[in-house]
Order: C-alpha cells, then sequence, then structure tokens
C-alpha cells in the first residue's frame, strides 16, 4: 500500500498528540490535607497514564515513606493503604504538629515529575479554666475574671457568657512554639443580682467539631438583707384572721426574723402567732392596734420595716360606707343644680347686654343739684317713651 505524502503527515500529527497526551496524563495528581492533631492523614497521589513507572511518597524532610508498595522508613504509624500503577497512597496515624509541612509525590519517569501536597495539623485547644474568682465575693467588690486555653493551632477565639447572654472580654493571644495561649479577662463590679450567676467561657475553634471546650463558675455574693412587709387583708376588721409575711432577701439568708409591736415584745402570744418569718393574729381586736416592727440582720448589716394596724368594727365600718354614699350623692345633685344656675345666668346676661340711666343720671345734664336732677327726671317722664333706646 502506498500512503501519499498527506496521509503520512495525518498520522505523524495523530501519533504526536497521543504521546503527548499519555506524557502530560504521566504527571502526578495530589491535593493538600488537613487534619487535627491526634486524628489520621490520608495522602493519595494519582496518575492518568502510567507504564509501570514508580511511585514515591516522601516527607518534608525528603526521607522516603514509601517507593511503590515497599516501605522505606521506620514509622509504625505510617501504613500503605493502596498501591497500583496508577495510584499511591498511605495513612499517618495519631498526627502531631511535627507532621505537618509539605509532602513531596515522585514519578519517576525520565524526568522525574513531582507534585507537592502540605499537610495542615490544627492543634487541638485544652479546655479552659477560669481563675480570678473568690468564694465568697462581697457585695460592690470590683472582681477579674481570667480565662485560659492552650495549644490551640491557629489561635482559638474566647466567649464569655452570663447565663446565657453573651458578654464581651478583653482578649490576648501569645505564640507558644507553632501553637498559641489565649487568654480572655472580664472585669465586674458585683452587686446582689450577680449572686447565683453562672460565667462561662467558651472555646470556639475549627479543630472542636462536636462541641466547644468550656468552663464555667457560678459567682455566690454576700450582701446585707432588704426587709418588707406583706399582710393578707387591706382592711381588717375585728373577728379576722391576719398574717403578716416578712420578706427578707440577703445571703447569708438573715433567719431568723425579729417582730415587735410599738418597740416592745409581742403582748398577746396566744392571738399572735410566730412561725418563721410569719406573725398571725387568729382573731383581730381593737387591742391588737399599733405598729409592728419586722427586723433581719446578717453579718454585713440589719434591715427593717414597719406595718401600721388598724382594727375596724364592722358595723361602724358598714355604717360609714352608708353615710359616705348618701353624702356623695347629695354632693353630686349640688354641683349639677349649680352648674345649671350658671349657664342660664350666662344666656340670661348674654341677652340683655346694654346701658341704663338711673333717675339721677336722667336729669341732671340741667341739674344744678342732686334734688333738681331729680324732679327733672320726673318732669321728663312724659317724654321718657320717647327717648327709650334699648341695646340687644
Amino acid at each position: 500500500m502506498i500512503y501519499s505524502s498527506s496521509d503520512i503527515k495525518v498520522f505523524y500529527l495523530f501519533l504526536q498528540a497521543s504521546l503527548s497526551n499519555r506524557i502530560s496524563g504521566q504527571y502526578p495528581l495530589v491535593q493538600n490535607v488537613t487534619v487535627t492533631e491526634g486524628g489520621i492523614a490520608n495522602l493519595t497521589c494519582r496518575v492518568e497514564f502510567n507504564d509501570n513507572t514508580s511511585l514515591q511518597w516522601s516527607n518534608p524532610a525528603q526521607q522516603t515513606l514509601f517507593f511503590g508498595d515497599k516501605k522505606a522508613l521506620r514509622d509504625n504509624r505510617i501504613e500503605l493503604v493502596r498501591a497500583t500503577s496508577s495510584e499511591l497512597t498511605i495513612s499517618i496515624s495519631d498526627v502531631t504538629l511535627s507532621d505537618e509541612g509539605m509532602y513531596t509525590c515522585s514519578l519517576f519517569t525520565m524526568p522525574v515529575r513531582t507534585a507537592k501536597a502540605y499537610l495542615t495539623v490544627l492543634g487541638v485547644p485544652e479546655k479552659p479554666e477560669i481563675d480570678g474568682l473568690t468564694k465568697p465575693a462581697m457585695e460592690g467588690d470590683h472582681i477579674t475574671l481570667t480565662c485560659i486555653t492552650q495549644g490551640s493551632k491557629p489561635a482559638a477565639d474566647l466567649r464569655w457568657f452570663r447565663n446565657e447572654k453573651e458578654v464581651k472580654g478583653a482578649k490576648e493571644v501569645n505564640a507558644s512554639g507553632k501553637t498559641f495561649t489565649v487568654r480572655s479577662s472580664l472585669q465586674l463590679q458585683v452587686d446582689r443580682n450577680d449572686d447565683g450567676v453562672a460565667y462561662t467561657c467558651r472555646v470556639d475553634h475549627v479543630a472542636l467539631t462536636q462541641a466547644p471546650q468550656q468552663a464555667t463558675e457560678v459567682l455566690e455574693v454576700h450582701y446585707a438583707p432588704r426587709v418588707e412587709i406583706t399582710h393578707s387583708l387591706e382592711v381588717p376588721q375585728e373577728g379576722q384572721y391576719l398574717k403578716l409575711e416578712c420578706v427578707s432577701k440577703g445571703n447569708p439568708s438573715p433567719d431568723p426574723v425579729m417582730w415587735t409591736k410599738d418597740g416592745s415584745e409581742l403582748p398577746d402570744l396566744d392571738r399572735m402567732i410566730v412561725e418563721g418569718r410569719e406573725l398571725t393574729f387568729t382573731s383581730l381586736n381593737k387591742t391588737d392596734n399599733g405598729t409592728y416592727r419586722c427586723e433581719a440582720s446578717n453579718h454585713l448589716g440589719t434591715s427593717s420595716a414597719q406595718y401600721v394596724l388598724y382594727v375596724y368594727d364592722p358595723n361602724a365600718l358598714g355604717q360609714h360606707g352608708t353615710d359616705h354614699a348618701l353624702i356623695g350623692g347629695v354632693v353630686a345633685v349640688v354641683v349639677f343644680v349649680t352648674l345649671c344656675l350658671i349657664i342660664v345666668l350666662g344666656r340670661y346676661l348674654a341677652r340683655h347686654k346694654g346701658t341704663y340711666l338711673t333717675n339721677e343720671a336722667k336729669g341732671a345734664d340741667d341739674a344744678p343739684d342732686a334734688d333738681t336732677a331729680i324732679i327733672n327726671a320726673e318732669g321728663n317722664h312724659a317724654h321718657a317713651e320717647e327717648k327709650k333706646e334699648y341695646f340687644i
């Protein structure tokens, strides 16, 4: 068979393209890997076309780890996962920060072709610790809570929470070799509202895939008591049951409390029963009238509250109620009548505006004295109808 020059040229171009594709497919392909400290890193090297040329993995120190399926470095953590003509995959278990670096996959063609994959190792932050808490704290104290975590890579983030609400702290980051030590401080002036409050320091980091590391401290704040008295009746009446309660809040708890009447001890303990913080009157009478005082103390101070008791006669209270209703009705009627009179008077005055002259004034134009003015006025009475003027 005889080939023309054009056929030979086409065949040559096809052969050149095939050879080019084959050569380009012999470049090794790798990917960067990120793993958490203590985890397992899988390093994979692949080629699309290979004529049984060996693949090799070497570490950042250029030490050969595997040449094909043959292990070259004695490290029990490094194992072969897969070795074929087109793939070499190895694993490194229990990865440490020192394993981080650039790993090289080599394909032993002429010339040797290589690809590099960077192994990133994440440093897991340690569980945080909170320092600076004094138990108990006193109301008004200034305290500084400090949260510390070590071993993170990259640097961890610390967040503070007061119960469930986030509050802002001041963060400080220091490098320690390949890892970081992170501190966050929270300054407080504690009061009674901080007693029993949980302050939590939480570590956020990319290596913590499950749940964040955190530490919690519950504040105990001591404060002086505050006292108030609550009562079961608004209008105490003779014969009724009355309960007074001394509500005292303080830490330590100000128990027991002390009840007095008019500055002295309670006079009738048969009807006045004290149980804990409660003072109970089983049946009120007029002799119970007076000022009752409740006092509570702890080592930080003393607080007291007063309740003035006045016992009403049920019959007199009912009569007073009737009298008050009657008086209220009378007052309402008087007010209504007064308003009506004001309205009528106002309308009357509006309709009768004008100028009016007394008898003396009518004859005063030509009169030398008052008597003459009156006579002139009476003399002119006959013409009064002609001179009347009305202003409406």
